[in-house]
């Protein structure tokens, strides 16, 4: 039973460090899209943002509910209120 236990806490931490892993890597990409958008004109920035809006529109229909709005709110917090 002890090594069951031992055994599952190390299985945990392994999956504690792989999350905080992806978490970094998202945390990355989001402050180099970020850095990205800063740089073009607000024209492109929109033109962007219309794109994004209208691939949303038409991935709404295969995500579930939760899932799209999920995605639509981080979508939203990077586009319209990104990192400083």
């Amino acid at each position: 039973m002890k090594n069951l236990i031992a055994e599952l806490l190390v299985k945990l931490a392994a999956k504690e460090e792989e999350s905080k892993e992806l978490v970094a890597q998202v945390e990355a990409l989001e402050i180099i899209v970020t850095a990205m958008l800063r740089k073009l004109e607000p024209e492109q920035q929109h033109a962007i943002a219309a794109s994004i809006e209208h691939a949303m529109h038409n991935a709404d229909a295969d995500a579930s509910n939760e899932d799209a709005l999920l995605l639509r709110n981080y979508l939203d917090k990077l586009l319209n209120h990104p990192r400083v």
